[in-house]
């Protein structure tokens, strides 16, 4: 009697432990209620600080933590910074000099550290610092549950350039990228609307204002106007290359919904931007947008929630960086 019981009392004592490595390794709204109770404050004083230096850094906060997630997940490993014995994401070419932002959570993280040493990651520092900077630049500011951990590798250059997508590559690839990472391609279009505020760099969109697809010519679908603008800002020689054009020239720094307007009238700046009103799904999604700036708000927030949760290390898996440069 005592055998044939003993089988069902391990199976649920197993079935219990389970459930409790479960529940200690979720993300949680609360996690650092507890422990740093001043986190959000000083997280906000350190996005606003650097906003108000620099209405650039806005996209580019936002920009970094898209590009950290989509590498092996959201982890921070694209802060990690190269040594003698390790090669990083920094350096990857999708990354160096383009990606910014690096010293601002390195300031959040320093200021982290004296109230609560050892206790929030880098990533969960990396994904608020994001969700702030959207909502100090006129965005949404949605619910983001924490608990985070660092991870201790980092992607390689082949993996970064693989796994982030490209301004040149078409819709279904990008939307390809997208699904890898438990995304769809509704987070395809919302996430690009992230496009209303930040600049380019003149060579990522470049052949289309002079040579589009080899013909020697711009692109047809190119509105005009915004054509003779670009040509101006970017001339057809190299050394304009680096220069920085915004993504939405109405409201550059402002987080708004005329991105979707712009690309209704041919005046989106990326080719991989413009591309979305050539699918009639994405297409009709951007007419969406356009007109409601509410659902687009509402949309992003939950999309962004759902990419600040790809393929991330909680419980006892990674740790918690003290310097977000490094790994412990």
């Amino acid at each position: 009697m005592e055998k044939n019981l003993s089988k069902p009392f391990s199976v649920f004592l197993l079935w219990l432990l389970s459930q409790s490595v479960l529940v200690c390794c979720q993300l949680d709204y609360k996690f650092y209620d507890y422990t740093c109770p001043n986190l959000t404050k000083i997280v906000t004083y350190g996005v606003w600080s650097a906003i108000a230096n620099d209405t650039r850094m806005a996209a580019s906060l936002l920009r970094l933590h898209f590009h950290d997630c989509f590498v092996n997940g959201c982890d921070g490993s694209l802060l990690l910074d190269d040594t003698s014995t390790f090669k990083g994401e920094k350096t990857a070419l999708p990354n160096i000099n383009s990606v910014r932002g690096y010293e601002v959570i390195d300031a959040i993280k320093s200021n982290v550290e004296k109230a609560c040493p050892s206790t929030v990651s880098c990533t969960d520092i990396v994904a608020m610092v994001s969700r702030h900077a959207v909502y100090l630049a006129g965005g949404p500011y949605w619910a983001l549950p924490l608990g985070r951990r660092d991870g201790r590798t980092a992607g390689s250059v082949d993996e970064v350039s693989q796994q982030l997508p490209s301004p040149f590559e078409p819709l279904d690839n990008i939307t390809a990228k997208f699904t890898s990472k438990g995304l769809d391609l509704k987070d395809v279009v919302v996430l690009s609307g992230a496009h209303t505020i930040g600049f380019a760099q003149c060579f990522t969109f470049k052949s289309r204002l002079f040579n589009f697809d080899g013909s020697g010519n711009p692109d047809p679908t190119l509105d005009a106007s915004l054509l003779q603008n670009l040509r101006s800002v970017c001339p057809n020689q190299a050394d304009s290359d680096t220069k920085l054009a915004p993504l939405d020239p109405i409201t550059s720094t402002r987080f708004d919904n005329t991105y979707f307007r712009n690309l209704l009238n041919n005046s989106g700046v990326l080719q991989s931007d413009q591309a979305l009103m050539g699918d009639n799904t994405t297409a009709s999604m951007v007419i969406n947008y356009s007109r409601f700036p509410y659902l687009f708000s509402r949309d992003f927030g939950a999309s962004m929630a759902k990419m600040s949760n790809i393929d991330v290390l909680t419980g006892q898996n990674g740790e918690i960086r003290k310097n977000c440069r490094v790994i412990n």
